[in-house]
């Protein structure tokens, strides 16, 4: 890199102000890249149960990453912030096994109503009403729904992986200890929390290839059933162009009075999830001013916002800031200039799909299990002491799971919320928002899922 151009590159993100370098960014944005790029492997795994198309990996793999380069390549750029974006997990799991197979709504309806609701976050961002929309959903809520949203994963993997088997006495129950699926799971989940414990970089991406390798060496009928049948193309290959997914949302048809709550869904938990990750982000790298303000907000929101309504138009769920970022901060990253360097290693990513047929689902179960278990910590957060807002957080919680819905996790925790609130004396507590949000939710219970 020629010194006039590094100049121009240090003055626009203000390298020397925020501390740091361009070698030191370029080092953080591979920490954070490797961090997250498990992604690539586990959201064309888990969308493609809902999208039965010819050559749905590779295809998944090009969209997910385009949408993770944009994403962050937008971040990095207008907010100048080190965080890197890529498709949400929870929310992919949402579209996937509550939007597409639970409530039978067609895969590009749900692909428009990830863009609609993309767009409403973008205008909820670019016209500064975001802070009401926060203030109106009670903390505790916000909490539940990150935790339940975790518990959710950890039960798609224990799943995937073969620990939780139906059962039509108990309904569920523990799978066979002695099947391969079984077992390699729990190897995979024991290696890569070891690596996160012990802070190894890349633990995640890790504990994927080496749970793969191990069940290519024993021959482990778990590659759909067969064993590893090797690379017969190699391993490196020009990009699959989405060409089925491109352009493919339906958005008149996700428009439909059926799919405003999907809608909204998308747009909560895309909003807090963004939210809290941006400020806990902040705070980890010190952006955040006295009273707690995240400085150019607005910027960092709006191209999240926009991120997500150009992934749909590519074919993936909903993209959103990273934690995983924290790693890279961690190693030194301050600046856009780190989220930049994420944003190029995942378009150079995208030569490498054939990887990606070669993980079984075996090899992303411990995955889903170790970021459920992430999202746990805000437990922790709720007042558990307080029945008003212990209960409602426990039926968002356990509501995820135990009916395979997000959406139905949010609106038990909702409707409850302001009805023990209500009947307890503390109405007065709430926002008029919130009864509003309460009254939308019962009659979607009283008519649509009744419908």
């Amino acid at each position: 890199m020629s010194k006039g151009r590094e100049a121009g590159i240090a003055g626009y993100f203000q390298l020397a102000v925020s501390g740091t370098t361009v070698n030191r960014e370029i080092r953080a944005g591979l920490t954070t890249f490797l961090t997250m790029s498990y992604i690539l492997f586990v959201n064309p795994q888990i969308l493609g149960q809902a999208i039965p198309i010819s050559g749905a990996g590779p295809q998944l793999l090009t969209a997910t990453a385009i949408a993770a380069a944009f994403g962050s390549l937008l971040m990095g750029f207008m907010s100048r912030y080190p965080y890197a974006l890529a498709p949400g997990m929870g929310l992919n799991a949402y579209f996937t096994y509550t939007v597409v197979l639970g409530q039978g709504v067609p895969w590009q309806t749900a692909l428009g109503a990830v863009f609609i609701s993309g767009l409403l976050f973008f205008c909820i961002s670019l016209a500064g009403i975001r802070q009401a929309l926060i203030d109106a959903i009670p903390r505790g809520l916000k909490y539940a729904t990150t935790a339940g949203i975790g518990m959710f994963l950890a039960l798609i993997g224990m799943v995937n992986g073969g620990l939780v088997v139906d059962n039509p006495a108990t309904l569920v129950s523990l799978g066979n200890p002695r099947d391969p699926n079984v077992l390699l799971t729990l190897f995979g989940l024991l290696l890569t929390t070891i690596m996160l414990i012990l802070r190894t970089r890349g633990a995640i991406l890790i504990g994927i290839f080496t749970t793969t390798l191990l069940a290519a060496l024993v021959r482990a009928p778990v590659f759909s059933g067969k064993s590893f049948a090797g690379f017969p193309d190699g391993i490196v290959a020009l990009p699959v162009w989405p060409s089925d997914l491109f352009l493919a949302a339906d958005l008149s048809g996700a428009i439909g009075l059926g799919l405003l709550t999907i809608v909204f869904t998308f747009l909560f938990v895309d909003f807090f999830d963004s939210t809290g990750t941006l400020i806990g982000l902040s705070e980890k790298v010190g952006k955040l001013d006295e009273a707690g303000r995240m400085p150019n907000s607005r910027a960092a929101f709006c191209a999240d916002a926009l991120a997500t309504s150009f992934g749909a138009l590519f074919g993936t769920s909903s993209t959103t800031c990273y934690i995983e970022s924290a790693a890279g901060i961690e190693d030194g990253g301050r600046t856009g200039l780190t989220a930049i360097v994420v944003a190029g290693l995942f378009l150079l990513s995208i030569f490498f799909w054939p990887l990606a047929g070669a993980v079984p689902s075996v090899a992303t179960a411990s995955t889903l299990m170790v970021v459920g278990a992430m999202m746990m910590f805000t437990c922790a957060r709720i007042k558990w002491q307080d029945y008003s807002e212990s209960v409602p957080a426990m039926l968002t919680m356990l509501g995820m799971p135990l009916t395979f819905s997000i959406t139905n996790g949010i609106a038990l925790g909702l409707v409850s919320y302001t009805l023990l609130k209500l009947f307890s004396g503390q109405g007065k507590t709430l926002s008029v928002l919130m009864y509003v949000l309460t009254v939308l939710l019962i009659l979607r219970f009283a008519f649509l899922l009744g419908g």
